[in-house]
């Protein structure tokens, strides 16, 4: 067996062992977690607020978090990031780079990305969703070259069906712990980080190449997403601590909301 065929079967054990040992961990922290949003008010007035399922921006709801102090400190460090490197880095990329450019690398990133999406929605046993995932995957490859166009969509009329291992937790009902802000890739909860390390053991690129040639690829495409996703939105931040009384709360209020509704969308079945 050459050099380049032990690598490869040691790039794929390890994803294997990462996937399994992330699985194994979330079963085992469900016990642990009793409740993703739980009320910190004794209130019975004050609960509901909590359990209702509102939109984001409908109203804030406060949860138990103990990683408070950490989340605080990651938010900052988040926000200072922003400021020092992304923002400007997304400011002179979106000078240089049409509006119209920038949304065709984006369809481009989620294109490349359907491995997740697809096996997502086969683990939520959604097979019209993960085949057409596949679908979307031939077509925008091929008829839209490489992803930078969307006729799958546009031609066909099949739809992207966002998904994530985060999700398919939430999809049968495992607890996915309290809330954490993680440095760099920003709101969480230690289930959807889980989720976000076994998404990550399927990028196919760890398969063919030494493990350390998987890391820097996987960190230059979160890197080109990120400026990318923020040259789109470069009042995102702005707009948030306009209308915000408390910004820490609004962050974490309107990712627990969404990815609440997100799990609901999916159930029934959209």
């Amino acid at each position: 067996m050459n050099r380049g065929s032990v690598s490869a079967s040691r790039n794929r054990s390890l994803c294997a062992i990462c996937a399994a040992a992330m699985l194994v961990a979330s079963m085992s922290a469900t016990a642990a977690f009793a409740q993703d949003a739980a009320p910190i008010s004794n209130d019975p007035a004050a609960q509901p607020a909590a359990e209702s399922g509102s939109l984001p921006g409908e109203s804030q709801t406060v949860y138990s978090d103990p990683f408070e102090t950490f989340n605080s400190a990651m938010l900052t460090f988040n926000l200072k990031l922003d400021d020092w490197v992304l923002r400007p880095a997304a400011s002179g990329y979106s000078y240089v780079a049409p509006e119209p450019v920038r949304v065709s690398v984006g369809r481009f990133f989620d294109n490349v990305n359907f491995i997740p999406r697809f096996a997502n929605n086969l683990f939520q046993l959604r097979f019209t969703q993960a085949g057409g995932e596949v679908a979307r995957f031939g077509i925008n490859s091929t008829l839209g070259v490489a992803g930078f166009f969307d006729p799958a969509d546009k031609w066909f009329g099949i739809k992207q069906h966002d998904d994530d291992f985060g999700l398919t937790l939430r999809y049968y009902n495992l607890k996915t712990g309290p809330y954490v802000m993680l440095p760099f890739f920003g709101p969480s909860t230690v289930g959807d980080t889980i989720g976000l390390a076994v998404d990550s053991c399927m990028n196919p690129v760890s398969y063919f190449v030494p493990l350390w040639v998987a890391v820097t690829v996987g960190a230059g495409q979160r890197v080109g997403e990120a400026i990318n996703y923020r040259s789109l939105h470069m009042n995102q931040f702005e707009e948030a601590d306009r209308y915000a009384v408390d910004l820490y709360g609004a962050v974490q209020d309107a990712y627990l909301q969404t990815r609440l509704q997100k799990v609901k969308d999916l159930k029934q079945g959209s």
